[in-house]
């Protein structure tokens, strides 16, 4: 039997080619499905994966929910156990699927954490303590991330010229998820002397090459990286001891969040985030009644 699951895995390997992290997490949710059923197949040791029904999946099922695996865990392993059966019947090793008409566990979807509007406040001025051109543009591009709710991806991706200043508002240009679709995001308040202070001064500083177009450089005068935006965050985070988690990502959710209680519209949220389906930006009314359920306990 473990044979087969062998065969299974070098099929994803060498068919699928899929990534060797990958392939060793079917192998370990596989050789712990195998170990339960040989300890625990209604008292019988199975000769075959002919043997195995599908009440012996649904036990091992029920085994792990109450050894306390999560939702998503558990998921995950019973589609590994799946996609193992299926491939066996393909390849006529067995004659009937017991996983055929046996449902995925449903995983209870998180919801994306907002923080405060105290702690973001706390959050945008960690800069001002600190010096120099880096500083500049980490302020800058702390504000922005919040100012626009703009992706990480959507952010470092920016080069100047997607951004447009008309005396007291502005707008920035951001390539959404889908390619060639772009969506404008309206710019107004403090982001627009950031933004202006940061291109005239910091990032004349940290450019090296006068034909960068990148918006938001790095100490090499090259584009900024996800990693490294992730870095700077994460730094700024520590400095003003934020107790959440908090990701490039979190800034998105908190001006999602803060202007649908502010009483922004959600067709507007959905517009100024790129969503392209409502029931995408819906999420963020369920944080709001969170947080209201929250604050009046």
């Amino acid at each position: 039997m473990k044979e087969n699951i062998q065969e299974f895995l070098r099929f994803l390997e060498v068919e699928k080619r899929y990534a060797e992290n990958t392939i060793a997490a079917y192998q370990n949710d596989l050789n712990q499905f195998f170990q339960h059923i040989l300890k625990d197949n209604q008292g019988k040791k199975p000769k075959s994966w002919v043997d195995i029904k599908k009440d012996a999946i649904t036990d091992y099922i029920d085994h792990l929910k109450n050894s306390g695996y999560t939702s998503s865990t558990v998921a995950r392993k019973v589609a590994a156990i799946k996609s193992f059966f299926h491939f066996m019947m393909a390849e006529g090793t067995i004659k009937e699927d017991p996983t055929f008409s046996l449902d995925s566990p449903k995983v209870k979807k998180r919801l994306p954490k907002a923080i405060s509007p105290g702690e973001i406040d706390r959050l945008l001025q960690a800069p001002v303590d600190e010096t120099g051109p880096k500083a500049q543009r980490d302020m800058a591009l702390l504000e922005m991330l919040y100012a626009s709710g703009m992706r990480v991806t959507e952010l470092v991706s920016l080069n100047v010229s997607d951004i447009e200043f008309e005396n007291k508002e502005g707008k920035v240009w951001v390539r959404g998820k889908r390619a060639n679709k772009e969506r404008e995001i309206p710019l107004n308040g403090s982001i627009l002397d950031t933004l202006k202070t940061y291109i005239k001064n910091a990032r004349e500083q940290l450019l090296h090459d006068p034909n960068e177009v990148a918006m938001f450089l790095n100490n090499r005068g090259q584009r900024l990286t996800r990693q490294g935006l992730w870095l700077i965050i994460k730094h700024y985070v520590e400095a003003v001891g934020i107790p959440s988690e908090v990701t490039p990502h979190t800034l998105r959710h908190s001006f999602a969040a803060h202007k649908l209680s502010q009483g922004k519209s959600l067709q507007d949220i959905q517009k100024l985030l790129g969503h392209a389906n409502i029931s995408t930006t819906q999420v963020y009314a369920h944080i709001n009644q969170e947080s209201k359920e929250e604050g009046s306990k």
